[in-house]
Formats: structure tokens, C-alpha cells, sequence
């Protein structure tokens, strides 16, 4: 049976992070991943993913923002790749909602730089946009996107570059865990550790069916649509953007390369029972609304769907993550439920794994996303 020091189950955007950092501060580390490395099964594909500080989901996330900024600078360097694009992102909604409320709370609590415009400015300056006038346009320069699947593979090369083993195309089936270590067991070997951190996706209320989490895994259509590239590309200095809008909260990218422009609904999915048997299939109901959402606000982008995607978002009931300590095992640490809007924070999830594993506590402030918390403990 082979050992190690910590094994990580899981080798998307948080687990391939974990892997990084843990052979970095030189573990001898295993990272298992049930398909390819670098897959398009999960929740860690399609080209892009936007990063921004100024965050409405909760004010606590910033410093965890500040960290995961400088650690994404830290693995462009070292890998030689660029991974982060810093475009600006225009957000749009009703100056009385969450959204909007969020943006500024945030923004005012850890003094942001976000500048307020009107709608008709906004329309000014970026004419492929279209907000309606009585909504609130907020800019953040410091935002932007992450090359996504680059992003995962400049992290899987700085792992194995520092010693770590990484195995592909091996299920976990079962794993335990003790005072002396954890054992895995997968379909094809089993491996022993000291310790075991948990990046699971959309398979973690599986991996974690001892806790009884409750976790919901939501299917989500990703579109790339045929788009006017001299309004719309990211060289004609074109943002990202997001509309919260009455129809739902929709999200969008600039033309990047070749392709059309990715716009797709962030709000909303199907619930799906099994991550592994993931309908990727595009029905009428997915794709009706981003439709609705392009005729009102992006004059220059057609219809016509020229790509898609399928994506997976692990749910809980607050919508906030999940990255603590298993409550019966100390040597376990799990990282779940990122809700849609966690791989911006991959680097820094990926420290905090290592914090835990060696210490058993971090400095990060990462108490609000307690597995202890009401909305998810037992």
C-alpha cells in the first residue's frame, strides 16, 4: 500500500490548488482525479471565469479576494502563463437591490475602487451594451476573467514540479479515516496518508455522505454566441458584464479569439440527482431566457448559438462555501459547495487547505464558512 502525506481527491480548480500548495511547502503529496486531468466533466471548464473584489454575496470575501489576487500574479510568474485578464466588469441592476446594495457595501467596508455611471454613459462608452434607464451601472477596473482550464493546468504543473504524484482515471470509492491516517480506496489501488482534503465538486455530497450535507447540485447551460467583434472583443477594450435583471441575473464575456461571446443565465438549473449522469443536452427552457436577456440588452450579438457547455454548481442553502475541518476527523479537510462563484479563489482555497492540514487552523478569515455553520452543521 502506498503512503503519503496528504492525498487530495479531486484535481479541478480547488484541488489542483490544494495539490500546488501542499508540494510547494514540500508534502509529499497524491492528488486522484476520476477522469482526465483537466476535464470538462465538473465545474472547471469554458474558457473563462470572472474574478472582481467588490463582492456582493458577502463583504468577508474580500480579504480572501486580496490574497487570491496576489497568488494568481504569483502562479503567472512562475508558470509563465497569463491566466488573469483585467478587462472591468459593468454590473447593472436596481439601485435597491441585493445586487447593487452588495457591490456598495462591500466597496465601502474595504475601500474599493468602484465607479457609479449612469446608464446613458455607460451606453456611451461601451454601445454594445443596452442597460435600461432606471438601472444602476457600477465599474470595477480591477475585475476581469480567469483563463479557466489554464488557470487548472499551470496549477497541475507547479504541483508535479514540485514532487507531487498525481493519478487520473482513478473513482474513489471509499475512504476512512483515524487518529494514524486515512485510507482510500479506489477502483483500481488504495493508498494511505496522513491526511486527506476533500476537493469533490459536484460529487461531494457522495464523498461526504457521512455528514449529510445538504448540498444541491444545479445544472447550467453556458453559451457562446455569434457576436459583432468590433463592438465586442476584448481587444477593442470590451468588459465583462453582469445584468441583474428581472428575468434573472445574466453574465457575459468579451469575443475572446475566435470564438462568439459567452453569455449565459447565473441564476436558475435544473437540479440534477447525479453529477455523473449529467443531461448535456440543450433543451428550449436553458437557452429561452439568455435569449430574452440578449434581444433587450446586447444590440450586436445574434442568436445563433456557435458553442456550448455544460457546467455544474454545488449549492448550499446560504450559497456560501464550505472549507473547514471534517467535525469527526481532524486529519480531514473539505472544501465544498462553492455555489457558482468559486474559482476566483481557487489559489487562496488551496493555502487555506495546506493552513488546515499543517496547523489545523488558518489566519485567513474563513470562519463564516464553518461545515458548523446553521445552514450547514448537524
Amino acid at each position: 500500500m502506498a503512503n503519503y502525506d496528504v492525498i487530495v481527491l479531486g484535481v479541478g480548480g480547488m484541488g489542483s490548488a490544494a495539490l500546488w500548495h501542499l508540494a510547494w511547502r514540500g508534502h509529499r503529496v497524491l492528488g486522484l482525479e476520476q477522469f482526465g486531468l483537466g476535464h470538462d466533466r465538473g465545474s472547471s471548464h469554458g474558457a473563462t471565469r470572472i474574478i472582481r473584489k467588490a463582492y456582493f454575496e458577502h463583504p468577508d470575501y474580500v480579504p480572501l479576494l486580496h490574497r487570491a489576487y496576489g497568488l494568481w500574479a504569483k502562479l503567472e510568474a512562475a508558470s509563465g502563463h497569463c491566466l488573469i485578464f483585467k478587462t472591468g466588469l459593468l454590473l447593472f441592476g436596481p439601485p435597491t437591490g441585493p445586487v447593487i446594495a452588495g457591490v456598495k457595501r462591500s466597496a465601502e467596508l474595504h475601500r474599493l475602487d468602484i465607479d457609479e455611471i449612469s446608464p446613458g454613459e455607460a451606453r456611451k462608452r461601451f454601445p454594445g451594451l443596452a442597460p435600461a434607464d432606471d438601472m444602476t451601472a457600477l465599474f470595477e477596473k480591477d475585475a476581469g476573467y480567469l483563463a479557466v482550464e489554464k488557470c487548472v493546468r499551470a496549477q497541475i504543473e507547479q504541483a508535479i514540479g514540485h514532487g507531487a504524484e498525481i493519478l487520473p482515471n482513478q473513482a474513489v470509492r471509499t475512504w476512512s479515516a483515524d487518529a494514524g491516517g486515512v485510507t482510500v480506496r479506489t477502483d483500481r489501488d488504495t493508498y494511505r496518508a496522513g491526511s486527506l482534503v476533500i476537493c469533490a465538486g459536484a460529487w461531494s455530497g457522495d464523498v461526504l455522505r457521512d455528514l449529510g450535507l445538504p448540498l444541491e447540485v444545479r445544472r447550467k447551460a453556458v453559451f457562446w454566441f455569434e457576436a459583432d467583434r468590433n463592438t465586442y472583443h476584448v481587444d477593442a477594450g470590451f468588459p465583462t458584464f453582469c445584468f441583474d435583471t428581472a428575468d434573472g441575473f445574466f453574465y457575459g464575456f468579451p469575443v475572446i479569439g475566435n470564438e462568439g461571446m459567452k453569455v449565459s443565465q447565473h441564476s436558475g438549473g435544473r437540479v440534477v440527482d447525479r453529477a455523473d449522469a449529467l443531461d448535456r443536452s440543450v433543451h428550449d427552457d436553458d437557452l429561452r431566457p439568455v435569449v430574452r436577456f440578449i434581444q433587450a440588452h446586447l444590440p450586436g450579438v445574434t442568436t445563433r448559438v456557435v458553442k456550448h457547455s455544460m457546467c455544474m454548481y454545488t449549492m448550499t442553502r446560504d450559497e456560501h462555501f464550505i472549507i473547514d475541518r471534517h467535525p469527526d476527523h481532524a486529519n480531514v479537510v473539505i472544501t465544498a459547495g462553492f455555489s457558482g462563484h468559486g474559482f476566483k479563489f481557487a489559489p487562496v482555497v488551496g493555502a487555506v487547505a495546506a493552513d488546515l492540514v499543517e496547523q489545523g487552523t488558518t489566519e485567513e478569515p474563513i470562519g463564516f464558512l464553518s461545515a458548523r455553520r446553521p445552514a450547514v452543521g448537524r
